[in-house]
């Protein structure tokens, strides 16, 4: 494993958010990071993108440590995906194996109003989508592959360990809920 593509874009990343960045150089900047960290396949160690049979996996790969932003790795297997949730800060999504499908919604009239589907699209290898509440920030994300494992690399502006966000009902009826990582493998890119 070569750990410095992660090394390279916690760096690039901690220098930007030093800069006093606004989001809308997070996602001008970042992403140009993000791509040049999802342009190789031979940084994340292989025991982090292997699936679990019942359940997507979130792996924790850095957190800033004054919580301004998280790296985490979502591996796929065939058939999963998250319930339809939203982020509450800003976030890049980069696909590094496989493809995603996307499906994006709002909120009409009141916070628990019905929910809209809005777009549907899919993220190939190399692809990058953003959100934020100010672009839009609610998602439900799949494996869009049936036979095969896809992984990503997501970046957001906050501990995605820490932060209360909602999962949304067919209804619109928002429930809050914390992330759960799915393992201590935690790898220090900073040294």
């Amino acid at each position: 494993m070569n750990a410095d593509p992660l090394r390279n874009f916690v760096r690039g990343l901690t220098a930007l958010i030093d800069s006093g960045a606004d989001e809308v150089a997070i996602f001008r900047d970042g992403r140009t990071l993000l791509a040049d960290l999802i342009a190789r396949d031979d940084w994340l160690p292989e025991a982090i993108t292997e699936p679990d049979p019942a359940s997507y996996r979130i792996h924790l790969l850095h957190c800033d440590p004054a919580r301004r932003f998280s790296v985490s790795a979502m591996v796929w297997g065939p058939g999963q995906g998250t319930p339809i949730h939203d982020h509450t800060v800003w976030g890049m999504v980069g696909v590094l194996r496989g493809r995603e499908r996307c499906e994006e919604f709002t909120l009409r009239f009141a916070p628990d109003g019905p929910l809209v589907p809005e777009d549907v699209h899919e993220l190939g290898r190399g692809d990058i989508d953003l959100v934020s509440p100010t672009i839009g920030d609610i998602h439900r994300v799949s494996n869009a592959l049936a036979d095969g494992v896809s992984v990503s690399i997501h970046v957001y502006g906050g501990d995605l360990g820490a932060l209360i966000r909602s999962r949304y009902d067919a209804g619109g009826a928002a429930l809050p809920f914390v992330t759960s990582y799915a393992s201590c493998l935690i790898p220090n890119p900073a040294n």
